[in-house]
């Protein structure tokens, strides 16, 4: 039998590891730092460090290192082995506080956006102690922040402790005025939901495109996609479910709580979850996550795409962030209790969310903008590019009775009773659920639907923190200088849910009319990436991210940069890899076909006049006219492709690959397709959809 209890956190350095190896001062000491966020004591330092590598040793560990999240979309890690040397060929084992703390990098070998110069190297990785340590592949890793010399955020991490900072002292400002004494912080949490592909290692690696970009460039549908709805909770397939079970184990044994595993509504598509914890927490366990997806997956053969959409025509893959706020004393914030129309606190918290996700769309729309994720948001499969919030039958009533000053009449749960008398009877919900709205309220949190499978889930977070400060505080503002304050309590609730009431959408996010009725309202709908980066410099957002020292404008500016350029380099790679297949592999391989198809009319016509030659002309012909075509696109491809290349970095230079390579490489793809359903399946130089999505046992 597995005991998961016993292996579950037994590579991470957690809070039983502290209490059961750290002197009582200073455990005590350490988790003022990490519950409260309090300064790290540097006395400790000398302490904790050698407790903890010796526990890492004794977990194999032999090197240790900072690891970080730069704004490359992935991790960064630098390995140092524990060994100081002693004497003639002798090395003991040593790790100082020092070099717990803090570390360096080359930070100019990272993306900056212009805050650093090539030859100004130096950076700084910080640790970050609410986020513990753990041991994998023979190293200690210590989670960290990453910074320049010059003391500008150059990572994902610093932002959001920042903003983890600012929610938590304006929350506690609001908890505070309903009598909440006891409450030391407010701790953002985050359940970030992974979506993803498995498909055979031996088919990715006959696709360039793949290979190059995460996402196949050419490709006709396979005669079956999800239309039948099949693969949604199906049977997992034994290579699939061995790769589950694998995964489920490292990442328990690495304190990660993956609670939830199944197929997912594309063929070839699954989806894990796990239960949520501390937003820098849970940030750092999803990248941890993708990393042992890809790596275990080798391990069967197998590979893991993380793209947004590895395939055109069925269901691309996203994250949901599942968003909520909690005291250190366990309340939930978004909890709203049996009688949330009485509950004036949760009421505001709600008047406040909606005040963000209105106010903020924009910052909103850009935090999950990306290349990869233009091809899925929109597209019958996951929410549309314009951001509304679904609050449910329930609580919408309940926001409108307010605004209009009507009683609410509280709908009845009631109980399902299925008819049969052997099965159970439970309570129904008041209220059901919408995978089509972006920003979501479950219950006792809300669900950010729009991120893309690939991306960082910091960003989002940073976002809805700093709103959530910015909007609390002016309500603290209010509220501390009010005569009468239920009075006030009701005003501002009542006045900010009719100000922000045009967010709130519980229909059909899918349908044309709510595209009509978004505009209609006022509300932004951004549907390229490349048109939401700048509201990262809007004079709005750039006073909201300084107002609460989450980033400065040159932090935001940086990363406005880094955002068009990435876009950028990811289309050229895109289209470069598109060259490369059409000329080396496709129009080749159809020409070829062609030949053979001529020959054999040849040979036909040779043994009899008579013999009808029908398929193989009409074949030719279609085939020789779809292949010229197929050729003058990628000249045309090339052309446009090296006259953008060409452009200074930035807005203008991503804003043409957007509208300008795109289309070409969208018509090439179309012409390459059609050829691959008449082009003899031997001949076909890749993988088709049906065998990377069907053929996995």
């Amino acid at each position: 039998m597995l005991n998961v209890p016993e292996m579950f956190g037994n590579m991470v350095f957690s809070d039983t590891v502290m209490r059961q190896r750290l002197p009582k001062d200073v455990y005590k000491s350490l988790i003022k730092t990490i519950e409260r966020g309090k300064a790290i004591d540097p006395s400790i330092a000398d302490c904790v460090a050698s407790a903890m590598k010796d526990w890492a040793i004794e977990k194999g560990a032999t090197h240790y290192t900072h690891w970080f999240q730069p704004l490359t979309g992935v991790t960064a890690e630098k390995h140092d082995a524990f060994i100081t040397p002693v004497g003639n060929c002798k090395v003991i084992m040593e790790f100082s506080g020092k070099e717990l703390i803090k570390g360096e990098s080359d930070a100019s070998s990272f993306p900056s956006g212009g805050l650093r110069a090539t030859f100004e190297a130096r950076g700084y990785t910080a640790w970050d102690p609410a986020s513990y340590a753990f041991v994998k592949d023979g190293s200690l890793y210590i989670p960290t922040a990453f910074c320049s010399y010059t003391g500008e955020a150059l990572d994902c991490k610093t932002p959001l402790l920042r903003s983890m900072d600012a929610v938590s002292e304006q929350a506690l400002r609001i908890l505070r005025l309903f009598g909440d004494d006891i409450s030391k912080r407010v701790f953002c949490t985050v359940g970030a939901e992974q979506e993803y592909f498995l498909i055979d290692k031996e088919d990715y690696k006959k696709r360039k495109d793949l290979i190059y970009s995460g996402r196949t460039l050419f490709g006709s549908n396979a005669a079956k996609g999800q239309e039948m709805e099949d693969h949604y909770f199906g049977t997992l397939k034994t290579r699939v479910s061995e790769f589950m079970h694998e995964l489920d184990k490292e990442l328990w044994s690495l304190g990660i709580n993956a609670k939830t595993k199944h197929n997912e509504g594309a063929p070839a598509q699954h989806e894990l979850a796990p239960m949520y914890s501390t937003a820098n927490l849970a940030v750092d366990q999803n990248v941890l996550m993708m990393d042992c997806m890809k790596k275990i997956a080798e391990r069967h053969g197998l590979v893991c795409l993380l793209h947004e959409k590895p395939f055109k025509g069925i269901s691309g893959s996203g994250k949901h962030n599942n968003w909520s706020l909690s005291t250190d004393t366990g309340k939930n914030l978004m909890k709203p209790g049996s009688s949330p129309e009485e509950n004036a606190q949760f009421m505001l918290i709600l008047a406040a969310t909606v005040r963000v996700v209105d106010e903020y769309a924009d910052l909103l729309r850009l935090s999950v903008a990306s290349a990869g994720n233009d091809h899925r948001l929109g597209v019958h499969e996951a929410p549309p590019a314009i951001v509304s919030m679904f609050l449910g039958d329930d609580l919408t009533a309940i926001v409108e009775s307010i605004i209009d000053g009507n009683a609410y009449k509280k709908a009845k749960g009631g109980t399902m009773n299925l008819g049969v008398a052997s099965l159970p009877t439970f309570e129904k919900d008041n209220t059901d659920r919408n995978r089509t709205s972006p920003f979501a309220f479950t219950g006792n949190k809300f669900e950010f639907r729009m991120l893309g499978s690939s991306q960082n889930v910091a960003l989002p977070n940073v976002v809805l923190n700093t709103g959530m400060a910015k909007v609390l505080s002016e309500f603290a503002n209010e509220l501390e200088s009010a005569d009468d304050f239920d009075a006030a309590v009701k005003k501002l609730i009542k006045d900010t849910l009719t100000d922000h009431q045009r967010v709130i959408f519980n229909g059909n996010g899918y349908s044309e009319e709510w595209e009509k009725e978004a505009e209609r309202r006022g509300l932004p709908n951004m549907k390229k990436s490349v048109d939401a980066f700048s509201c990262f410099t809007a004079e709005k957002n750039v006073k909201l991210f300084e107002e609460f020292n989450v980033m400065s404008r040159s932090e935001l500016e940086s990363r406005t940069e880094i955002l068009y350029e990435n876009y950028a380099k990811t289309i050229n790679i895109e289209s470069r890899a598109m060259l490369e297949m059409a000329r080396r592999d496709f129009i080749p391989a159809v020409e070829k076909y062609i030949g053979i198809l001529a020959r054999t009319a040849k040979d036909k016509l040779a043994v009899s006049k008579d013999f009808n030659v029908g398929v193989e002309k009409t074949v030719i012909e279609r085939l020789s006219a779809l292949n010229f075509e197929a050729y003058e696109l990628a000249e045309c491809l090339e052309a446009v492709t090296n006259t953008v290349k060409k452009l200074p970095r930035g807005k203008e230079q991503a804003s043409r690959y957007c509208y300008e390579v795109i289309p070409v490489m969208d018509e090439l793809r179309e012409k390459v397709d059609l050829m691959e359903k008449i082009t003899d399946a031997a001949i076909w130089p890749v993988p088709s959809y049906g065998e990377m999505t069907y053929y996995v046992n």
